[in-house]
């Protein structure tokens, strides 16, 4: 008998293909999971569904695509849809019989009836794009209602891509996508940073009930920045490599037979020179053998302008983010997504046009799923503070304290991540360092005026008030003495699930002098 596993599922519709990922509560390691007649390999499944009036039979997957040769594929056959799922701005295909919302139903029934029974599924993940967010979002709120699982969560495509490329909270990333049917750039802000609030998955279900709109978890999203893209991508290299040895056929069987070959150029193993034989149909269903090498397919890539292609897009999109003084100094990474992003000349050419930036390559399908994943190990509804904590610092040009943020209000916890602070000496000889902690009484108050009966902002504004806290402040003795402005002290502050702010205490040396607890937030 089969071991059954427990634990997340995450699912990552993509336009082209999905990807199911499954981790066990018990391992820190996922799997891609293979579902039969469905998956294409092991955890992607094409984005297709083929939707047969008047019998309502409804395929998936592969056997979705292997229909689309069949007669009214043109009302039966649907692919594209996730892009259009929530976005108003898109035409759709009017001869299809499902609509996008439809197809992405379909979709999901059909490919949750069949994850295998040896996964029991505690958790389900989802991801959403950012650009059509709000739309998308609501599609699956409703979407979620059919589905049997005891907590459903959602992550933003742009911040789980992030998490498997490991960049620090307050990035600015660049991701190059290219899929199957289109090129997508965009530079994004991931949340949080700069003692902000980290980004969070939203619960749309928790213990089998809807919380998608009490939750006081809400995701933060991806910030955008910019985005530029085209309906071009790996589907349209196929056709080209096609194009390139008989000209104006079109059969489903080369188009398969030219991704195969082009996924095998696309290795970093393969010489430049060696030629590979690819098989395809000519005129009256005949095979010819022609040969391909990495050289002939860079040039097929040339001669079709998709260099250029992406340099004009490039060029959009860096121009969109300097209106929003973003330069590329500013990007922390670059990440590419999708398997066209595996082509040699791909990663050559976003290289010298962007040659100080690093370039992330993570698992190119499946990132985005494994990301979600990492993202929700224990995603469960979290307090939220309902007041800041700060601490009190020395301003030492201005001769006068001040408070510094430490957890701002709005952010969840028990938090994940310590917020780390490095003090300065505030006066020479300095040998005891006082930690005193505030918290915020009075926001900052914007106030309305009005003058002749139109509402104005008044230009002073009420600064926010902190409180001291009135329990006894730490205490903290150096074995050396310090200077005015030397770095001297390592803090790192979280709140524990029983509401304690707890430091741990370092020099700068990295010396452990204790970790205390400063007091309870309530």
């Amino acid at each position: 008998m089969e071991e059954s596993l427990s634990g997340t599922l995450a699912i990552d519709l993509g336009n082209t293909n999905t990807v199911v990922a499954f981790q066990d509560q018990k391992d820190i390691n996922s799997v891609l999971v293979e579902i039969p007649n469905i998956t294409s390999s092991p955890g992607v499944v094409p984005s297709a569904v083929w939707f047969e009036e008047p019998s309502k039979i409804t395929k998936i997957g592969i056997s979705a695509l292997k229909m689309r040769d069949n007669s009214n594929s043109d009302l039966f056959f649907h692919s594209n849809f996730k892009r259009l799922i929530g976005n108003s701005i898109e035409k759709i295909n009017q001869k299809n019989i499902l609509n996008p919302n439809e197809c992405g139903e379909k979709f999901f029934q059909i490919l949750w009836a069949n994850i295998p029974q040896k996964y029991e599924i505690k958790r389900l993940v989802l991801t959403a794009p950012i650009d059509t967010y709000r739309g998308y979002r609501e599609w699956l709120v409703n979407l979620c209602e059919e589905i049997s699982v005891d907590e459903i969560a959602l992550v933003d495509e742009p911040t789980a891509a992030s998490l498997g490329i490991n960049v620090p909270f307050g990035s600015k990333i660049m991701t190059l996508d290219i899929g199957g049917s289109t090129v997508d750039m965009n530079i994004v802000k991931i949340e949080g940073g700069e003692g902000k609030s980290g980004p969070i998955a939203e619960l749309l279900k928790f213990k089998g009930n809807d919380v998608s709109s009490i939750s006081k978890q809400k995701i933060r999203c991806a910030e955008i920045i910019g985005k530029a893209g085209s309906k071009i991508g790996g589907k349209d290299i196929d056709q080209w490599i096609v194009d390139y040895f008989i000209p104006g056929h079109n059969y489903i069987n080369n188009l398969s037979k030219a991704e195969k070959i082009k996924c095998k150029l696309s290795s970093s193993v393969i010489k430049y020179e060696t030629k590979y034989p690819i098989k395809l149909f000519t005129e009256k269903n005949n095979e010819s053998e022609f040969y391909l090498s990495k050289e002939i397919f860079e040039k097929i890539l040339i001669e079709n302008n998709f260099l250029n292609h992406l340099n004009s897009l490039l060029k959009d999109l860096l121009n969109q983010a300097r209106g929003k003084f973003c330069t590329v100094e500013d990007l922390n990474a670059i990440v590419l997504v999708g398997g066209g992003t595996q082509i040699p000349l791909i990663k050559e050419w976003i290289t010298k046009k962007i040659p100080k930036i690093q370039i992330k390559s993570p698992p190119p399908i499946e990132s985005i799923a494994l990301g979600a994943l990492a993202m929700t190990p224990g995603v469960k509804i979290k307090d939220i503070l309902n007041k800041g904590l700060s601490i009190r610092l020395f301003n030492k040009r201005e001769q006068k304290h001040f408070w510094h943020p430490i957890f701002c209000k709005g952010q969840t916890w028990p938090t994940e991540k310590p917020f780390k602070l490095i003090l300065q000496a505030s006066k020479n000889n300095q040998k005891i360092f006082e930690i005193v902690i505030g918290e915020t009484q009075k926001e900052r108050a914007y106030d309305v005026i009005f003058e002749n009966g139109l509402p104005k902002l008044s230009e002073i504004q009420n600064e926010e008030e902190i409180i001291k806290w009135g329990k006894k402040p730490l205490k903290i003795v150096l074995k050396n003495k310090s200077n005015i402005g030397e770095d001297t002290l390592k803090l790192f502050f979280k709140i524990t699930k029983n509401a304690d702010l707890l430091v741990k205490c370092f020099d700068v040396k990295d010396e452990f002098f204790g970790e205390y607890n400063l007091g309870n937030i309530y």
